[in-house]
């Protein structure tokens, strides 16, 4: 059954106040007394009314647009992802609207009610994890949700990504077969569920088919920069660390400089792995072994599915995993390939 339209009118007419009312409880404006406030507000929730930035009344209710929530677009990670995103809605014949949510749980509840209220038909959602507003809100929507390259525990929400268990689980074996003893696993902050259950379990099932034991002072999660990772360097030696996984390229870099600062050589007395295989692996010296994704092809797929899921198609699998590769450039030794 078609979503009915609701507009300002209904709103004011079920909360009994005038439309100029809703129109100033909607724009914040701070004189309306906070009963009427309150029950304005407990109408807008109710009838799922979000303010149109479109004009209404078209016949068929769509916009051919779709809203792009996205971490950082300065970060080359995301920038690959949404160009995969951009090139399949440019096929299909739909507008994106790119938005930046600054990796802030609060501005992206903010930013996906503003898309929500420009009347887009679907969303494409990237970041770090689904939060429980976040959820609430893809849920009161009723607006089709894709991820990419961002994983929902509950599989509630279509999801495109790799088997990140299985990707670090390979990555922790070679490191293994290359002789080293101490391997450390870095990270973004574990909340995020693809460090914290997926990445994080592939480390774990390696040290198991190895016989090695599990040591929990040299997991490491912190913001994932190029300082925090050149600080954290010395304290990998310290610890007599000789290699690392390390999720988030822009880390690992910094832990590589860290390391050769320190006066070790790499790969010879230390080797790293990153996760992501962007652009700037190949720009550090040497360059970094890393876990390949397809991250245009993640995009691309994402947008894809959205867009069967927006015009009702028949869906084989909502959470679809594409192959990964890993690159192993001069941070890794050749033993043990």
């Amino acid at each position: 059954m078609e979503k009915q339209t609701i507009t300002i009118y209904d709103v004011a007419r079920e909360a009994n106040v005038s439309m100029a009312t809703v129109s100033r409880v909607v724009n914040g404006n701070p004189n309306v007394k906070p009963s009427t406030r309150k029950k304005v507000l407990e109408v807008i929730e109710r009838l799922d009314y979000r303010p149109n930035a479109v004009a209404r009344g078209l016949a068929s209710k769509k916009t051919t647009t779709v809203g792009v929530i996205i971490p950082d677009v300065t970060n080359l990670f995301f920038a690959s992802l949404a160009r995969g995103i951009d090139d399949i809605a440019t096929m299909y014949k739909y507008n994106i609207i790119l938005a930046n949510s600054d990796e802030n749980e609060h501005k992206e509840i903010q930013v996906l009610n503003t898309l929500l209220a420009k009347q887009v038909d679907g969303i494409i959602y990237m970041g770090n994890k689904i939060t429980d507003e976040l959820r609430a809100e893809f849920s009161r929507s009723k607006t089709p949700v894709v991820l990419a390259g961002t994983i929902d525990p509950e599989q509630q929400v279509g999801s495109v990504n790799i088997d990140y268990i299985a990707a670090t689980e390979e990555v922790i074996g070679k490191l293994i077969a290359n002789g080293k003893n101490k391997i450390a696993f870095v990270s973004a902050p574990l909340s995020n569920p693809i460090n914290g259950q997926h990445r994080l379990k592939g480390y774990k099932n390696a040290l198991i088919n190895a016989n090695k034991a599990y040591d929990e002072s040299i997991v490491f999660e912190l913001e994932p920069n190029l300082h925090n990772g050149e600080e954290l360097a010395a304290k990998l030696i310290a610890e007599g660390v000789d290699a690392a996984y390390v999720a988030g390229d822009e880390l690992a870099i910094g832990i590589l400089n860290g390391v050769i600062n320190a006066g070790l050589n790499v790969p010879e007395d230390f080797e790293i792995v990153a996760s992501n295989n962007s652009k700037i692996t190949e720009m550090a010296r040497p360059k970094l072994s890393s876990i390949m994704l397809p991250l245009y092809d993640i995009g691309a797929v994402a947008m894809r599915l959205l867009t069967k899921i927006m015009n009702k198609e028949e869906i084989d699998e909502k959470s679809i995993t594409l192959p990964y590769k890993i690159i192993y450039r001069g941070t890794t030794s050749n033993e043990g390939k």
